[in-house]
């Protein structure tokens, strides 16, 4: 299935998706919250780092 195709579907058409299709989205998706949710974790511990030094200075 080419990305073409993939990206022309659209999840409210009336035709169902192939599994190809599904799986292909799902993996998508999932790589996308993998790297936002290592973004979320990388900025979390950078501000405790930051209230950490404002609170105690450079110990």
């Amino acid at each position: 299935m080419s990305e073409k195709e993939i990206n022309a579907y659209r999840l409210t058409s009336l035709e169902e998706p192939t599994d190809e299709m599904l799986a292909y989205i799902m993996r998508e998706v999932a790589e996308e919250a993998r790297r936002t949710n290592e973004e979320a974790e990388a900025r979390f511990f950078q501000q405790i780092r930051e209230l950490y030094q404002q609170q105690y200075g450079n110990n």
